[in-house]
């Protein structure tokens, strides 16, 4: 299965459970189901990059994010996990070498680690 069709149909499993779930234990499942989603997004924009039909950008901007957000997600994509840069983002420089190596018949995967780790707020300290 794709990994957007597997995000989605996990998320879709959890919400399901939700309806004959107490309050108390939809709040897991409730949590679960974003994380798929969240996933679903982030394959969603991969793809449409990969496809050729955007920019970094204009991905961000049809999932409602800014365009810095974006490029720490992509890098925990299967489409564009392995073509992120030391600091864990996916560059427009990435996306082309990902399109480039995919119209080659050479698309390298990504490491499952890689892409299995869900994000996580870090608040910022004053230096």
């Amino acid at each position: 299965m794709a990994p957007l069709a597997a995000a989605v149909e996990a998320a879709r499993t959890s919400l399901e459970r939700v309806d004959a779930a107490l309050p108390g234990d939809a709040l897991p499942l409730l949590r679960q189901a974003q994380e798929q989603v969240t996933r679903a997004v982030d394959e969603a924009m991969a793809a449409v990059l990969v496809d050729g039909a955007g920019t970094i950008r204009s991905a961000g901007a049809l999932a409602g994010l800014s365009e810095n957000a974006v490029g720490p997600r992509l890098a925990r994509t299967s489409l564009l996990g392995a073509y992120g840069s030391e600091s864990g983002r996916v560059t427009a420089g990435g996306v082309e070498r990902a399109r480039y190596d995919l119209e080659q018949g050479r698309h390298r995967p990504a490491d499952e680690s890689s892409t299995s780790r869900p994000l996580r707020f870090r608040a910022r300290r004053p230096d």
